[in-house]
């Protein structure tokens, strides 16, 4: 069983590039804040005890994520493997992961960090809309919707979240380097850790991770 991590920081893409490897690969796309929403709505037991964390407006513990991220590996992954997106977060997050892959016979095969410029990473999130009816996202500048204010996809009104705020993004950006340093450090020792030019065009980035992930082990 493979597994390769997508790393960086709000902005630089992770989601979008997920998208793009998932449509030329067959990695198993594994994206914890899809994962908790989807528990949330189906109602389902590791949902209604992440529902009560976030009802106190406290973090979903890791004890919670995990039990979500075990049940999706012990499914099975695509042909490829696992594609983690955003995940794992901290250090602590990174070693318990790789003890579970472990457990099922696999390992982190390759850890792509995600790399672009402070302004940009602001740039592209203060300029974030998402749709309230079907959660398509868009960018007042790089995806606009056809109809301003309105989802191409569904009608709905498109909105700016909360953490989309430029002093929240700053927030965000500053606990995401505290968080990270360590975990950059982790992956680098083992010697997976590929840097990858965030900034440039999406195919170009898509290209890149896939050929350094299909041939690695191979």
């Amino acid at each position: 069983m493979r597994a390769i991590i997508l790393l960086g920081a709000p902005g630089a893409g992770k989601g979008t590039l997920a998208d793009g490897i998932k449509a030329a690969s067959r990695f198993q796309h594994v994206a914890t804040g899809d994962m908790l929403r989807a528990a949330l709505k189906q109602g389902t037991p590791v949902g209604r005890e992440a529902e009560a964390f976030m009802k106190r407006g406290e973090l979903v513990p890791d004890e919670v994520i995990f039990k979500l991220v075990e049940a999706r590996i012990a499914a099975g992954g695509g042909d490829d493997g696992f594609m983690f997106d955003g995940f794992p977060r901290t250090l602590a997050q990174a070693e318990r992961l790789d003890a579970l892959l472990a457990a099922h016979g696999g390992k982190v095969d390759h850890v792509f960090l995600l790399e672009a410029p402070r302004a940009l990473l602001l740039s592209r999130l203060t300029g974030r809309r998402v749709c309230r009816g079907c959660g398509a996202v868009y960018h007042v500048v790089n995806i606009p919707p056809r109809r301003a204010g309105l989802c191409d996809a569904c009608g709905g009104e498109l909105y700016q979240r909360a953490d989309d705020q430029e002093a929240t993004i700053a927030n965000r950006l500053d606990v995401y380097e505290r968080q990270t340093a360590p975990l950059i450090a982790y992956y680098d020792r083992q010697g997976v850790l590929t840097r990858v030019d965030a900034a440039r065009e999406r195919q170009e980035s898509v290209a890149a991770i896939l050929a350094a992930a299909t041939d690695r082990g191979r």
